[in-house]
């Protein structure tokens, strides 16, 4: 909140949205500082992301003892390595439409759940909880979608319906923790996370849950009435992730809750002095942030996988963290940064399978990108950019919150 913006005072506390716009402009002046040292960060990653190839290439390593001597056969040996490599993961990643839209499909739950991790720093909380919401949104839209006889698309709404509701109740309870009780989020969130790891394997181990006939943890595949349809072999719940981000761009930049999460965000203490809800507005970005991660949910359930298992969270949950911090808490940021995210997994399979790189690679160059974007002062002294100003992102003020 800049210092020219009114402070809301007395019998009508919530500001006008209006004011919100002229005090935060969004003109290109303020963000492209930000992409250029976020495309700064993604070369830089890169680039060490190829010295690792040519290390683990065997050639390469053959050829360095003598680089003196033969300095062609080394570098010649190094540029095949490396050349092959990010070949196939663009390749596997975009290399085709079926290449393309697996990615785009990879990236949905990737984007639904980033979206949820980066309202929550916008009210200035660190949710780590997403893994845990997602499976509450598992569990319910999973369960709505193998057991409950539905027509077709009817059916397919209540699941998803169910997911949002699932993740939501789950996120929420974070945040009425946290209004009610002060419980830091950070410790609720990481503790919810394996309660709900647990309440998975429990109820797959029970008749409502368990495919018939098979003792493996595993439920019934959800019926074809309750899954997503597809329009040129991308599944609908693409397009809902990107409808969700336009839904929290709005949320955020236009409406007057979006203003009091950011309020809150910028200076709790303030806003609280100012009348807003502080309590209610921490309540409400958790349970946001919850739908957006049981939306992510319905993403596997309802489009990618079919059936419940233990394993089926995987670690969506806890890139979607490093979704929203490469994305700097943004909607069009989280976007970019879910099909980056997604593009690299699809493309690390590849790169294995054709160029023999570990795929392992592919989330070293993840981990890379989210260390040099989490260091500015970094990627700015080795690249000569020049110091952004003002119109930074408000982030989660961390464990002190």
């Amino acid at each position: 909140m800049s210092p020219e913006t009114p402070v809301a005072s007395g019998t009508d506390p919530k500001p006008d949205p209006a004011t919100v716009e002229k005090a935060e402009p969004t003109s290109p002046v303020t963000w492209l500082p930000t992409m250029v040292e976020t495309l700064a960060a993604i070369v830089i990653a890169l680039v060490i992301g190829a010295v690792l190839v040519v290390l683990s290439d065997q050639d390469a390593i053959e050829a360095l003892p003598y680089l003196f001597s033969y300095p062609a056969d080394f570098f010649s040996a190094s540029w095949d390595a490396i050349s092959s490599s990010y070949s196939a993961l663009v390749r596997g990643s975009v290399g085709s439409w079926d290449r393309i839209s697996t990615t785009l499909e990879r990236s949905a739950p990737l984007i639904c759940s980033g979206l949820g991790v980066s309202l929550a720093f916008r009210a200035g909380l660190f949710n780590i909880g997403a893994t845990g919401q997602m499976v509450f949104g598992f569990l319910a839209a999973g369960y709505v979608g193998f057991s409950w006889d539905l027509p077709a698309g009817i059916h397919m709404l209540v699941a998803l319906v169910a997911g949002i509701a699932g993740g939501a109740l789950w996120g929420g309870l974070v945040g009425f923790l946290k209004a009610r009780t002060g419980a830091h989020e950070v410790i609720t969130t990481i503790m919810l996370n394996y309660v709900a790891a647990s309440i998975l394997l429990y109820a797959l181990s029970k008749d409502a849950f368990q495919r018939p006939g098979s003792d493996n943890t595993q439920s019934p595949p959800v019926a074809d009435s309750a899954t997503f349809g597809s329009v040129f072999d991308i599944h609908l719940g693409v397009g809902l992730a990107l409808l969700a981000a336009v839904v929290v761009w709005w949320l955020l930049e236009r409406s007057t809750l979006g203003f009091e999460l950011r309020a809150v965000g910028a200076n709790a203490e303030a806003s609280r002095t100012a009348g807003m809800n502080v309590s209610k507005v921490f309540t409400v970005a958790m349970l946001l942030a919850g739908a957006l991660a049981g939306l992510g949910a319905t993403m596997q359930v309802l489009g990618d996988q079919s059936s419940l298992s233990p394993t089926l969270a995987g670690s969506v949950g806890f890139d979607a963290i490093t979704v929203a911090l490469l994305g700097r808490a943004t909607p069009l940021g989280t976007v970019l940064a879910g099909l980056l995210f997604g593009a690299l997994s699809v493309g690390g399979v590849a790169m294995q399978a054709s160029a023999g790189t570990p795929k392992e690679l592919a989330q070293v160059l993840s981990a890379l990108i989210v260390l040099f974007v989490a260091a500015p002062a970094l990627v700015r002294g080795m690249t000569r950019l020049r110091t952004r100003s003002a119109g930074s992102t408000v982030m989660a003020k961390g464990w002190g919150g």
